[in-house]
């Protein structure tokens, strides 16, 4: 069972989105204690920290697409 835990949340490490990762990261404040908040944020007001996380991770792949912009000149 513990196996499938440590599975599970590898997975959805992987293939999140990394908010809470580089929230922790800017912060200096553990990724799980981010999360936790994130989910007890959600509970008590019905979802809305769901959109402020979709937008925070919206706005990290812009920018990471921006940043990996190649012109012209780089062929």
């Amino acid at each position: 069972m513990n196996n499938l835990v440590q599975r599970i949340q590898a997975f959805f490490e992987e293939h999140a989105f990394g908010v809470c990762t580089r929230l922790g990261e800017k912060l200096g404040m553990a990724t799980s204690s981010i999360r936790l908040t994130f989910i007890y944020a959600s509970f008590l007001t019905f979802g809305s920290p769901v959109i402020i996380y979709l937008a925070l991770a919206f706005i990290m792949n812009i920018r990471k697409h921006l940043r990996k912009r190649s012109t012209i000149w780089d062929y």
